[in-house]
C-alpha cells in the first residue's frame, strides 16, 4: 500500500528499512524521501515505523 504518494513510498519499504535497523522517519528518510513533499504522509508512516518496530520486539 502506499503511504507517500508524492514520493511512490511504499509500506513494504518502510518495513524493510525498519528491519535494516531503521528507528525513525528520520532514519527512513535518509534513503526513501518520506513527507519531505506535502507531508501528508508523516503520520502514517510513522505508525508503520512504531508497528514493525512493535512486531519485532516480540
Amino acid at each position: 500500500m502506499y503511504i507517500c504518494i508524492c514520493n511512490a513510498v511504499t509500506d513494504s519499504q518502510i518495513k524493510e528499512r525498519v528491519a535494516q535497523g531503521a528507528r525513525s522517519l528520520r532514519d527512513i528518510n535518509k534513503d526513501l524521501c518520506i513527507a519531505d513533499q506535502c507531508g501528508k504522509c508523516a503520520c502514517a508512516a510513522k505508525k508503520v515505523i512504531q508497528l514493525q518496530i512493535n512486531a519485532h520486539s516480540l
